[in-house]
């Protein structure tokens, strides 16, 4: 547990298409701060590992699996993901230029660095709900963590992405046999009904323990073979 005495100090603050983004330390903390609202820090990163893992363990034996993933965020999950060796390509999408710059010349460099050296790794810098209706790409796992789940979304258009055109969309994205993963807040069995209705199977949903308080999750659901 972190507890902090000192006020947090803003590093950056960005006006974007999108409205503010700030990056500011707390103590031995990195946080971003979206438009007023806290999105992550650096304190722990076990929700982001959880997510990437989970995706992998629900894949088939393929080899170099392509993952995308959606919202650089902080960096946990690129960072997990090209520790290891079992993955193909990684894209990460962002639609925040502040953020990208912040990895590439800024603060959280210290976690990304070494993903973004990697010659699996890339980021685009493009709006995730218009990338998976609008690319051709195809991947073998979305992990997806732009908001605080389905239920509580940071900005109103991510909606979309939950709704039946939106998991459609990223059921386009993805091989047979590939897996949607998407972070959450809170457990939403509704999501999980979306995601059967949506045609995925083997839907269910990791608990990542939390000292109190209810349990962040991983809703997964995998694209028939």
């Amino acid at each position: 547990m972190h507890t902090h005495t000192t006020a947090p100090v803003v590093l950056d603050r960005r006006e974007g298409p999108h409205g503010e983004v700030v990056l500011r330390r707390h103590g031995e903390l990195l946080q971003i701060i979206a438009n007023g609202c806290f999105l992550m820090d650096t304190s722990d990163g076990r929700s982001e590992r959880l997510l990437v893992d989970a995706a992998l363990d629900a894949l088939d034996d393929r080899p170099a699996p392509t993952l995308l993933i959606g919202g650089l965020g902080v960096g946990f999950s690129l960072a997990h993901a090209a520790a290891d060796p079992r993955w193909g390509r990684i894209t990460v999408v962002e639609r925040e230029q502040a953020i990208i710059d912040w990895h590439h010349d800024g603060p959280l460099a210290e976690l990304s660095g070494a993903a973004l050296r990697d010659t699996r790794a890339r980021i685009l810098h493009t709006d995730l709900v218009s990338y998976v209706s609008g690319a051709t790409e195809s991947y073998d796992a979305l992990c997806l963590d732009i908001d605080n789940g389905p239920d509580w979304t940071v900005t109103e258009g991510n909606n979309s992405l939950y709704s039946p055109a939106g998991l459609a969309a990223c059921k386009a994205r993805l091989n047979p046999g590939g897996v949607l993963a998407v972070w959450s807040a809170q457990p939403s069995s509704a999501f999980d009904d979306a995601l059967r209705n949506a045609g995925f199977q083997r839907v269910r949903t990791e608990e990542i323990p939390v000292a109190r308080g209810v349990p962040d999750v991983v809703h997964l659901g995998v694209r028939a073979a």
